[in-house]
């Protein structure tokens, strides 16, 4: 079968790989129908991480199950699915509790497309793929939805649905502010399902208009960020009082900004991912006004039915945030320099 390899920054192959089989009674084999590119995969593409050894591309997967173990039991060939980007068993503890990002049957941080930190499990961007827990990671994509418009689903849209769902249930209809930046479509996803889930105010800044232009699109409220003679973000000290925020911004002024608009008692969730070793934090102003930051890997698995569910009411509409779709023969020159949020299809 062909996969793509991404080879160095800009840079991906497609080369020939032998074909996955079934390796266990309870697996899956699933050929992709949509592939969407993530936030982090634009990390690996613009340079940021050093990529050494080639390695399969792609971890956003909506497909058709083509083949089964004899254990699989809720999933039958020609079923259409999401495929999460992380493995996970469904048994474990962490598992049991919703945590499937952080399964114990499987080396921590296991996920597809991903191989220096995820494992070797593959990549979306192939033939076919293999599900190792077939019962327990797959999800139907239920009737009426397209595939490519909800590709996404499978990583980026849960991560922003978790950015604001639980607390706009804790507190429903408040404010909410989400910066933007290097997380480019979780912060998209983030600021549409607050509004999907009807928080009163969205607002959502960044220096990108691109992205400005996106969240009007999705019915929010866009706030430029001034660009310095430097070329970068000119973040403000604080945007308002805001009781719920998110920081997509992946840079320490936007997640300053993000932390100084929360509101006393008010929670920060950081979906940007911070490469260096140490981030400088104003902990005494969060301190006094009670702030809580979050931060890790969402639990994809466990949040995609819910998604789903937002999605088949009407109420979100990832598409409004997809850049371009193209074929996977046409992947090479569209990933040299990724759009926003990039679907491909075979």
């Amino acid at each position: 079968m062909r996969q793509l390899e991404i080879t160095g920054a800009g840079a991906v192959r497609w080369s020939e790989a032998a074909a996955p089989g079934l390796q266990g009674d309870g697996e899956a084999l699933v050929r992709p129908l949509a592939v969407a590119m993530c936030d982090l995969d634009a990390v690996f593409l613009s340079g940021t991480i050093p990529v050494g050894e080639p390695f399969p591309l792609g971890h956003e997967c909506v497909g058709e199950v083509i083949e089964v173990g004899d254990a699989v039991r809720d999933f039958v060939p020609g079923d259409v699915v999401v495929v999460p980007f992380q493995i996970s068993c469904g048994a474990c503890v962490a598992c049991a509790a919703g945590r499937t990002g952080s399964c114990e049957a499987v080396p921590r941080g296991s996920a597809y497309g991903m191989q220096p930190f995820g494992g070797d499990w593959g990549g979306a961007l192939a033939d076919v793929i293999r599900i190792p827990f077939a019962d327990a990671m797959l999800v139907p994509l239920g009737d009426g939805l397209d595939p490519v418009a909800v590709a996404s689903v499978a990583d980026n849209v849960p991560d922003g649905y978790r950015a604001v769902a639980a607390p706009l249930a804790q507190a429903p209809g408040a404010e909410v502010l989400v910066v933007g930046g290097s997380a480019r479509s979780v912060g998209l996803y983030a600021a549409a399902c607050a509004k999907a889930l009807g928080a009163e105010r969205v607002v959502y800044a960044d220096a990108e208009p691109g992205q400005l232009e996106r969240a009007a699109a999705l019915g929010v409220e866009p706030v430029e960020v001034p660009r310095g003679e430097d070329g970068a973000p000119a973040w403000p000290l604080k945007f308002g009082r805001f009781p719920i925020t998110v920081d997509a911004s992946g840079d320490h002024g936007g997640l300053h900004a993000a932390l100084r608009s929360t509101a006393p008692d008010g929670a920060c969730t950081s979906v940007a991912i911070y490469f260096e070793q140490t981030t400088p934090m104003p902990l005494l102003e969060m301190y006094t006004r009670g702030c809580t930051l979050h931060t890790g890997r969402c639990h994809a698995r466990a949040l995609i039915p819910e998604v789903l569910a937002l999605i088949g009411d009407g109420r979100l509409d990832p598409a409004l945030v997809t850049s371009a779709v193209v074929g996977f023969d046409d992947a090479e020159a569209a990933l040299a320099e990724p759009p926003t949020k990039l679907i491909l299809v075979p």
